[in-house]
């Protein structure tokens, strides 16, 4: 498997760039210290979403961070992307892991604990726990873990946990401690006022916490 650093996991969407492009605000997350983008398009038609990947892509590579496609094997294909994140209801872990081959990148949410020994199962290498908290990004999700939920899922995985979910500079050592091994953030970048600042508050946070953990 790829080796890759979830400490700070962008998601990305437009809606919440406001009037900056998304590559631009991207490309000041990951110049500031974002770990790994996650192109995530619930209503982009293939073209658009094929084209904007690869302009993610293009900018990302220099920086050596990961790009990973939301749902859309055939997107992440075509992009050459780094992975892909699957939810419960995208394709099946197996398939993806055939499709996209042994060296690539596969996340895969959990929202219930009872999801847990299936996915224990599965060739992915990380698992999105999502939501930790309600938020309105992400509303098909069940109804949250909360950091009780999160610690007892890191008690019972050896796997890496990215927590996602009403999370940002207020919450983001809580959620470590708990047990996360990085933070999946949407508005706490693509909505900041300076992402760039907000990504390197994010990154010394949660880089503070994993080094005391260690």
């Amino acid at each position: 498997m790829r080796r890759f650093d979830p400490a700070v996991y962008l998601v990305t969407d437009r809606g919440l760039c406001g009037e900056r492009s998304l590559p631009d605000v991207v490309g000041l997350a990951a110049r500031a210290g974002a770990t790994l983008v996650q192109l995530r398009e619930k209503t982009a038609d293939t073209r658009a979403f094929v084209e904007l990947g690869q302009a993610l892509k293009a900018l990302l590579d220099p920086l050596d961070v990961p790009l990973l496609i939301n749902d859309r094997l055939d997107v992440a294909l075509a992009v050459g992307a780094a992975g892909a994140h699957l939810g419960q209801s995208d394709m099946p872990a197996a398939t993806a892991r055939k499709m996209l081959g042994s060296d690539a990148i596969i996340g895969l949410s959990l929202e219930a604990m009872d999801q847990l020994p299936e996915a224990e199962a599965l060739d992915v290498d990380y698992y999105g726990v999502s939501p930790i908290h309600p938020t309105p990004t992400k509303t098909d999700t069940g109804p949250g873990w909360g950091l009780a939920g999160l610690r007892t899922l890191r008690a019972a995985t050896r796997r890496p946990l990215v927590a996602i979910g009403g999370l940002g500079a207020d919450n983001a050592a809580e959620t470590i401690r708990a047990g996360a091994d990085g933070l999946a953030v949407i508005s706490a970048i693509c909505a900041a006022a300076d992402p760039a600042a907000a990504t390197r508050q994010l990154r010394a946070i949660v880089r503070a916490e994993l080094d005391h953990r260690s």
